[in-house]
């Protein structure tokens, strides 16, 4: 009887331990089914993984890949590492930035100067020194004021603010810098509309051109309209007409 009551327990233990671990298992299974399929939620998206100075060709070493809920992740963002390989930066981008196509340029045939310039837009150089304007503190991806200076003869020189906001793309023949000491330059090239490149040139043969830096947070200032004058009437003067014991009041035409 003892023997029979012990070979039972036995196999009852054996039983729930089976039951238990096969429990056990399908429920590690399950869990991990859940977080596979909660990675595989969203798309990929293309973010810098370092540093890529203004300028750069982007390579392989720059970039790497996070998964974004399809709700989160920007449509102007890029799917594949490959998609973005060969590119040239169009502005300083930073660690952890979402690769946007507003950011980057295709590197076709030619300098990388010619990546940076907008389809819209023109470089046009123009020489400068270590002493007029501030040649010596520009790095490519600065905004400048361009001043233009006329003589009026007799000694006297006047001078206008040609173009705002005017993006630098390149000193002497770099179009790109890793550092953020400014050097002293001889060339500045410009990113202007083929309009302005024309007024550029003409200022340029009628006098000399300065720079300007501006900050790159600067706004310009919002011009408030004048109100216009009210227009004020004159009242017309009044006579008084008498008819014998009758009177009446009327207006002289102006």
């Amino acid at each position: 009887m003892l023997k029979t009551r012990t070979v039972t327990l036995f196999i009852l233990s054996v039983a729930f331990a089976v039951g238990a671990a096969w429990i056990a298992n399908n429920w590690i299974s399950s869990q991990k089914t859940t977080v596979a399929k909660q990675e595989k939620v969203g798309q990929p998206v293309v973010l810098a993984a370092l540093d890529i100075p203004y300028g750069h060709t982007i390579e392989r070493r720059h970039l790497k890949v996070v998964m974004m809920p399809e709700d989160v992740a920007p449509v102007n963002s890029f799917r594949s590492v490959d998609d973005v390989v060969g590119k040239v930066s169009t502005n300083i981008l930073l660690p952890d930035e979402i690769i946007r196509t507003e950011r980057v340029s295709d590197h076709l045939e030619g300098a990388t100067l010619a990546a940076l310039i907008d389809p819209e837009m023109r470089a046009f150089t123009v020489r400068v020194d270590d002493v007029v304007g501030v040649a010596g503190f520009l790095l490519p991806g600065n905004r400048v004021d361009i001043i233009a200076s006329r003589s009026r003869g007799k000694g006297n020189v006047s001078s206008t603010t040609l173009l705002k906001d005017v993006k630098v793309l390149a000193v002497d023949q770099t179009a790109r810098t890793d550092k953020n000491d400014p050097v002293v330059v001889r060339a500045v090239t410009l990113e202007l509309t083929p309009r302005e490149a024309e007024k550029l040139a003409e200022a340029r043969g009628e006098g000399s051109i300065q720079l300007t830096l501006r900050n790159p947070v600067a706004e310009e200032p919002k011009q408030v309209a004048k109100a216009k004058p009210k227009r004020t009437y004159k009242a017309a003067p009044k006579v008084i007409v008498i008819k014998g014991t009758e009177w009446q009041s009327k207006k002289v035409p102006m």
